[in-house]
Parts: structure tokens; sequence; C-alpha cells
């Protein structure tokens, strides 16, 4: 059996494994293979469940693969640990919108544009309205 550089978890993954795990589920959203971004991503969230990075990452994939609650949830624990994050403030507002939640969708498209003077965030805000 091969060595590897650096401890192993209880799962047997090292660091090194979920770096490259969280690489390639960025490549695999990138190519749109959202499903296949999200296994990657299980494993890395198991070792690591505070990593805010993968779980936005993951949420994503969930959010382009059409599954919004679990897209939802993940969205909602990376503005809990950080509410100052606009653009997921701003990815969960997508995803309500999507659900048919327009009113929740409303609130995270402002407090995107609060947080970000994104022109993007600013139109979907419709502070006019």
């Amino acid at each position: 059996m091969p060595e590897t550089s650096g401890p192993t978890g209880p799962t047997g993954r090292t660091p090194e494994t979920d770096v490259i795990d969280f690489r390639a589920a960025e490549q695999l959203l990138a190519a749109r293979d959202p499903r296949g971004a999200v296994k990657l991503l299980d494993g890395v969230i198991g070792t690591h469940p505070e990593n805010t990075a993968a779980r936005l990452l993951r949420a994503r994939a969930f959010f382009a693969a059409a599954q919004l609650r679990p897209a939802e949830l993940e969205f909602t624990i990376v503005l809990e640990r950080e509410p100052d994050n606009a653009f997921a403030h701003f990815a969960l507002a997508r995803t309500y919108e999507r659900r048919g939640c327009p009113d929740q969708a409303r609130r995270h498209f402002r407090l995107a544009a609060a947080l970000d003077p994104n022109p993007e965030y600013l139109q979907q805000a419709r502070f006019d309205s």
C-alpha cells in the first residue's frame, strides 16, 4: 500500500484527498456535472462539516441540479456562519424564487444588495417597488 503524507481521519481521508476532491468538485460544477460535484463534496463535508467554502460549493451544485430543498439548507447553513455573505443571500434568493417563494426571495435579494452593490444584486432587489 502506498504511503500517504499526513494523518488520515476516521474516514481514512487525508487533508490532500479533501483538497483534491474540493478542486475536482469545482471542475465538475464548471463542466455542468453538479451531481458528481455533490458526491465529491459529501466526503469533504463529512470530514470537515465546518468548512463553509465546501458547503457553499455544495449548495451551488444542489441548485444547479435543481435539488432546491438541499440547496436551501446549505445556503442557510452558510448564512448562519457568514451572515454578511452577499453571494449566499443572492443564491438563496434565487433558490426561493425557483421554489415559488417570492417574499422570501425578495428579502434575500435585498440583503444581498445591501451588503454588496453588485449591479445584478441591485437589479434583483427591486428597491423601487
